[in-house]
């Protein structure tokens, strides 16, 4: 196994990935059922949040939903469009491609004033080629559509101004080696 798939598959790396995918794969499916609803979400080790209105019955019903989708193969649903992995990802691509651009001997500013047509010509350029390599980045780094043992252990409403907040807990149950072995 080469080292980044090792660091990828450790503990709370893999838990974050394992995570938003579960968040990614929820808010595709609350996208479906409630085209004209917004929805958001936020992962960490422990979870994720899902900020939106939506009442926690069906919540917990769809992150279930699509919990079980993900173990049935559909992969495609760890993937959403508008995740802060393409933004990142095309903010990076685009921001190489300026400081790249402004290199070399434009050392007056007339000189950098004339590049700057050349630099939103790159810089728009390097935004059209990163869109696709956003969800490429989701599927092999930032998210995992395999949530392997993963459950869903708790859905939490906070009531607030502004939109519902819940916080969706997941674990890993223990294992009837690691019971046995606690119980002695």
């Amino acid at each position: 196994m080469e080292k980044s798939s090792k660091l990828l598959n450790w503990g709370p790396i893999s838990l974050v990935r394992r995570n938003h995918g579960l968040e990614h794969a929820t808010l595709n499916l609350l996208s479906e059922l409630y085209p004209q609803k917004p929805f958001s979400g936020y992962s960490d080790t422990k979870g994720f949040w899902i900020i939106g209105d939506i009442s926690t019955d069906v919540l917990f019903s769809v992150v279930n939903q699509a919990l079980d989708r993900l173990r049935n193969g559909e992969r495609r649903l760890a993937i959403h469009a508008n995740c802060g992995t393409n933004f990142v990802t095309s903010g990076v691509v685009a921001g190489t491609i300026a400081w790249l651009g402004t290199l070399g001997n434009a050392n007056s500013f007339q000189k950098k004033t004339n590049r700057w047509s050349y630099l939103v010509v790159l810089v728009t350029g390097a935004l059209i080629v990163s869109r696709p390599l956003g969800p490429k980045v989701q599927e092999k780094i930032t998210t995992s559509a395999d949530p392997l043992d993963l459950v869903v252990s708790q859905v939490t409403r906070y009531e607030r101004q502004g939109p519902t907040l819940h916080r969706i807990r997941t674990a890993i149950p223990p294992t009837p080696a690691s019971v046995q072995s606690s119980e002695e």
